[in-house]
């Protein structure tokens, strides 16, 4: 649907009107896009046949450029000199019996090697020297073995840590935590800590539990092994900052999308003990739980690879300090702009270098200053590309670490060393962060906490004054505690009035619950009728994430009527996740159904199948009806067999139990005057959501943490668009189509035409979105097929997606785009 318009200066575009190009050679930079005042250049196709499809990459001693192949060797060649390309006779094989790398680095004199094969001795971390100093490697060495098991997910990044003492290694969840690490900062407290069952759709990984995608810290020789953090789907890389602060690039679940348990692929701040609470299936944790450490900065869907900061570029400040993340599906290397916020870190991103096809692997910097990446993967054309700076502005080396949020980070780390040890002053040093607003001082203070013997601070927990302290004493207590706190630890949470509670607090009472009941014990029946009393009241409350938390813990307590407010809420949510949800939430509720409210939630069913999302989706809302279904007696299914067994009329999503009407087809010249006045303040912000998702936006667009996210989230709009620019956006969709959500035309030597954007590869097949609207189906391209490929002039965001809305209704939905997602902004202000 809306597309950022970037302005022309923004990007260098050389983009030939029918691009073709050799089937032996890797994208050429005439196909790319690369940010104002840099270039790009190919330095080397390689051969696939002989070399492979590049999937790693790192620097040596003396400056050299070592690359893997994903299914094959390792190579070492010299780094171009300006201007000049790669030729086959400068690449060396290292001829050792080492390959299938899917992490490299050099360090304290010797090629580290993270193998995820079976070949060369297995999957593991080995160490490739040099014993001689004829400068051609003869010994590999393994350090760690891991677990046998995995394919792309499996073992990925070693570097090396800022202390000059240690490695961090990095591995995806299709491996376990080594088995005889030695010591964790994570709390030893693994579960998946999901109140409801879950749903699994396609079942990818099914009955694979917590601990899962982690990052462990070793020394040297890999003999002592520390667990860093954990709660990853798929981080392929990891790096320093300039401040030794450590981030990765994490995967999404792409058959999850258009679902309310998506997660974006996001940039993660790995600080010490961290948990991000990847589950599978419905499971994963939210961002907001307290007890999940969330994401620095949310990117969207994609196959995250390589990470680097710019240190050591000769690129202006503001690359200097970049981190560079790439993009494997969507051909996007992203430059994200970190913002320390309290103890840790938020920011933006932006398009660096991005094309199609430009399967992103990994990167390195040179030391003449350029930053290097690797292009490959899955057996497809491979290349090794150079970004360098050509423009005006100073590439002087940036000195030192960033200074702003220096003393809220010393903060943190004074309470992570506590994670390693039991220390009495640990309870009295993490107690006045626990109720702290600055998250990464909670989580670290709760995690120092954690780490202490329970009987030490259980009772000061119970009696803590301060709500917001109480309850992230409590949920600690939770999740280490034993069964004889549980009375107690209701009692505790059940003292605060839920009303008087801020938003965070809310949603800490709610997942305290959930553990209490969870780990502690199930409650008994006064106990829950006293956690009813307390929370029923506030269902529905004013937003999806709180809804979908105050039904999860109402519906298993089986309150009176919550399914009747659930169904409601699930008949009248503007966007398919809010709906998807409440079906979910209440499918094995058994108390307050009548007939007539079974069928009502049983038609929903038939409006969903309409619905559009990533590969599982289909699977999800049949898996949540069947559960469903199981709960009704044979007679019952007699009587409803006409709603269970119906089919959908309509061919596209419908998110409205209502049908709206064509109003008319509008037109920039109808709506114009009325923006002057119509957005003075005033608006309707609850008809502005309702009608995001009444004019499909929800289904391509994430905007305040929830929608699709094939096309861009809006949620910062209002710092891109003016309220023109917005909705000649929405009127016109073609009239400005931006590289970054554009589509490209894929004309095939048999004549045919296929329209859409790569979302995948594999070997020499691209899959590509044609209907922003299932994300899910994709259509398979033959590369060796392909005539020519050229960008479409034609917007993939169909137009007269606002012809069912009046003018109202129309100034509405731009307040809510403009607001941010704020119900207190001065657009809805009287």
């Amino acid at each position: 649907m809306f597309r950022y318009a970037i302005p022309a200066a923004s990007f260098t575009l050389a983009l030939l009107p029918c691009a073709r190009a050799a089937e032996t050679e890797a994208t050429p930079v005439e196909r790319l896009t690369v940010k104002e005042g840099f270039k790009v250049e190919r330095l080397y196709s390689v051969p696939k046949g002989e070399l492979g499809s590049w999937v790693v990459l790192c620097k040596d001693d003396k400056g050299r450029l070592i690359a893997g192949d994903q299914y094959g060797a390792l190579y070492r060649m010299p780094a171009p000199a300006p201007g000049a390309v790669l030729d086959r006779g400068q690449i060396e094989k290292i001829e050792l019996n080492i390959g299938h790398a899917w992490g490299l680095c050099y360090a304290f004199d010797a090629l580290y090697v993270v193998v995820n094969d079976k070949s060369h001795g297995g999957r593991g971390l080995y160490r490739v020297k040099d014993t001689d100093g004829d400068d051609t490697f003869d010994k590999v060495e393994l350090l760690k073995k891991f677990e046998e098991v995995g394919g792309e997910h499996g073992p990925h990044a070693v570097v090396p840590a800022p202390d000059g003492k240690s490695l961090y290694v990095a591995c995806g969840n299709q491996t376990s935590l080594p088995s005889d690490y030695d010591r964790s900062r994570v709390t030893e407290c693994w579960g998946e800590d999901s109140l409801l069952p879950r749903v699994y759709g396609r079942g990818f990984m099914k009955g694979v539990h917590a601990p899962r995608g982690w990052v462990c810290k070793t020394d040297p020789d890999g003999k002592e092994w520390e667990v860093i953090a954990t709660g990853f789907r798929n981080q392929y890389d990891i790096d320093f900052d300039a401040d030794g602060e450590l981030f990765t690039y994490d995967a999404d679940m792409e058959w999850d999308m258009n679902t309310p348990w998506y997660r974006p692929t996001r940039i993660n701040h790995v600080i010490s003990g961290a948990e991000f609470g990847w589950r599978n299936g419905s499971a994963k944790w939210p961002d907001y739980y307290s007890d999940s450490f969330g994401a620095a900065v949310d990117i969207g869907p994609g196959s995250p690879t390589g990470v680097l900061f710019g240190t050591g570029t000769k690129f202006p400040a503001k690359y200097q300090r970049a981190f560079f993340a790439a993009d494997w599906s969507y051909g996007k290397l992203y430059a994200v702009h970190l913002e320390p916020d309290g103890a840790s870190y938020t920011g933006s991103f932006e398009e660096f270098v991005a094309g199609q096809p430009l399967p992103l692997t990994d990167l390195a910097v040179g030391d003449d200053g350029a930053l290097y990446f690797t292009t490959g993967g899955r057996r497809v054309q491979s290349g090794l590309y150079r970004v360098t700076y050509v423009g005006d502005e100073d590439t002087a080396p940036v000195a030192g670490g960033n200074k702003a949020g220096a003393d809220a980070r010393a903060e943190r780390h004074a309470l992570e060393a506590y994670h390693l040890k039991q220390d009495p002053a640990a309870i009295d040093a993490a107690w006045p962060h626990l109720g702290s607003d600055d998250r990464a001082l909670r989580f670290a203070a709760r995690t120092a906490l954690e780490k202490q013997p329970v009987a030490g601070w259980a009772d000061r927990a119970l009696a803590e004054k301060d709500p917001s302290a109480r309850l992230g004493a409590v949920l600690s207590l939770a999740r280490v505690g034993g069964e004889e706190y549980r009375a107690k630890a209701l009692r505790a949470l059940g003292e605060l009035g839920y009303a008087e509670l801020g938003k965070q607090d809310r949603f800490d009472l709610l997942r305290a619950y959930g553990l209490v009941f969870m780990r502690l014990g199930a409650p008994t029946d006064a106990e829950k009728a006293a956690v009813i009393a307390q929370i029923d009241a506030a269902f529905p409350a004013g937003n999806r994430a709180e809804n979908i938390e105050l039904a999860t813990v109402l519906a298993y307590l089986e309150a009176p009527g919550v399914a009747a407010r659930a169904v409601e809420l699930m008949e009248s949510g503007p966007t398919q996740e809010e709906q998807i949800a409440m079906a979910k939430t209440v499918r094995h509720l058994g108390a307050g159904w009548t007939p007539g409210l079974q069928e009502r939630y049983f038609k929903w069913f038939t409006r969903a199948a309409s619905y559009k999302g990533g590969a599982s989706f289909t699977q999800f809302i049949e898996e949540i009806k069947k559960d469903a279904v199981s709960h009704l007696d044979e007679a019952r299914k007699a009587e409803l067999a006409a709603i269970l067994d119906a089919k959908p009329d309509a061919t596209g999503p419908v998110f409205s139990a209502v049908p709206r009407k064509f109003v008319k087809n509008w037109r920039m010249d109808d709506l114009q005057p009325l923006l002057a006045s119509g957005l003075e303040g005033g608006r309707d912000y609850k008809a502005g959501r309702e009608l995001f998702g009444a004019a499909t936006c929800f289904a391509c667009h994430r905007f305040n943490g929830e929608g699709g996210a094939i096309g861009p989230d809006l949620t910062s709009a209002a710092g891109k668009f003016s309220p023109t620019d917005l909705l000649e956006q929405i009127i016109d969709p073609g009239q400005e189509i931006s590289d970054q959500y554009g589509s490209m035309t894929f004309k095939m030597k048999d004549g045919s035409v296929v329209i859409g954007r790569i979302a995948n590869l594999s070997g020499d097949t691209y899959r590509v979105i044609t209907d922003l609207f299932a994300p899910g189906e994709m259509t398979a391209v033959d590369r060796n097929k392909v005539e020519s490929v050229e960008p479409s002039p034609v917007s993939m965001m169909p137009p007269g997606l606002v012809n069912t809305l009046t003018d109202t209704e129309i100034l509405d939905l731009l307040a809510y785009i403009l607001s941010g997602g704020d119900a207190e902004h001065p657009l809805f202000q009287h």
